[in-house]
């Protein structure tokens, strides 16, 4: 199977115009210049924006926040919104927010618009699941709240941590054919494709997505499961245990006959950890990389 180009933290031509795209984008959800860090009144809407204002030192200046974003500790105190996916005007606006930040898939749209009439800037980030797009929001939500400089030395320090990971997962053994599965419903598991965090991760962690021919998440039969062969299994640690754990995971009719689950070899973590490609994006690519090639479970 032919393997992915790689995400690098390097500014190609390519990347150079992906950044002005998504500059150019956040321009125009923006209905007034955002206010300076000292008078700003923050929404962030998606765990990676969260966590990296905080990150920026400006997690003070956050009144609300979407039901995920739960990390770190300290964001959980903060109003919540509900699904980042589908809040609610009224909600947001009742905070009186100055400034929203928001995910390239929160929404929904309509909601948006409605609140940058009412006078908040809003901006959304990009929603590609490399390292590059990853410093390129931590820029956009720098610029935004007027912190160009803590933006650069972040900017700084995660190229460098992003970095050192490569190298690192590039000297392991190996490249463990992997199959991510968001959910097993009515017996059925919903495998992760292409253009997918899933898929993104995978790929940084140096893995073969068995399932990259396809888009999005699809469901999948015992035969396709059994022809894919993944070596190894990964889920968010919700979904292993809906599923009933690692044993449940093994003998489940469509996994059973992979290598994967003969060997036990089931992989799960929390899912803003692992696909939300924040400022933990290094430390989750060396961890997924080292447990695709760790023994079974």
């Amino acid at each position: 199977m032919a393997r992915r180009p790689r995400g690098r933290v390097g500014m190609s031509r390519l990347t150079r115009r992906a950044v002005l795209s998504g500059a150019m984008a956040a321009a125009a959800w923006a209905a007034r210049p955002a206010l300076g860090a000292a008078t700003a009144r923050v929404v962030t809407l998606g765990g990676d924006v969260t966590e990296i204002v905080y990150a920026l030192g400006a997690g003070g200046l956050i009144v609300g926040r979407d039901s995920g974003s739960l990390h770190p500790a300290e964001a959980a105190a903060l109003p919540d919104l509900g699904y980042f996916r589908n809040v609610g005007a009224e909600g947001v606006l009742s905070l009186a927010p100055t400034l929203v930040l928001a995910t390239a898939s929160a929404g929904p749209p309509e909601t948006l618009r409605q609140i940058a009439a009412a006078g908040p800037t809003v901006i959304r980030m990009p929603d590609r699941f490399t390292g590059e797009a990853l410093i390129e929001k931590v820029r956009i939500a720098a610029d935004a709240l007027k912190a160009r400089d803590a933006g650069d030395a972040l900017a700084s320090r995660l190229s460098a941590s992003i970095a050192d990971a490569e190298a690192a997962i590039s000297r392991m053994p190996r490249e463990p054919r992997t199959l991510f599965l968001l959910s097993a419903r009515d017996g059925a598991p919903m495998a992760a494709g292409r253009d997918t965090a899933a898929d993104g991760i995978i790929a940084l962690a140096r893995g073969v997505n068995v399932f990259s021919a396809h888009y999005g998440y699809k469901p999948i039969s015992l035969e396709a499961a059994a022809a894919a062969a993944p070596q190894a299994i990964v889920m968010m640690d919700h979904t292993l245990t809906a599923m009933g754990g690692v044993n449940a995971v093994a003998n489940h009719p469509a996994l059973s006959l992979t290598p994967a689950a003969r060997e036990k070899r089931v992989i799960a973590r929390e899912g803003q950890y692992m696909l939300g490609f924040g400022p933990r994006l290094p430390e989750a690519m060396k961890d997924l990389a080292a447990a695709l090639r760790a023994g079974p479970a």
